[in-house]
């Protein structure tokens, strides 16, 4: 299970599968609850950009499937 004590802050895009792995533990944390209200809001931030990162890997398959 990803460490969502301390989100990754790592400069490359992650691979899809590597987001989507880190957003569904980000999501049963924030589920769990127990954390601070500025962790949560951490974690809530973090969940938004692996989300944006995996739209943006699905809209490329997309579109590499298309032409």
């Amino acid at each position: 299970m990803t460490d969502v004590s301390h989100p990754s802050r790592e400069t490359e895009t992650p691979s899809y599968e590597r987001a989507r792995d880190e957003l569904a533990a980000i999501v049963e944390a924030l589920e769990g609850g127990g954390q601070t209200l500025e962790q949560a809001l951490t974690l809530w931030e973090r969940g938004e950009v692996l989300a944006q990162v995996c739209q943006s890997w699905l809209d490329n398959a997309r579109e590499r499937l298309e032409t």
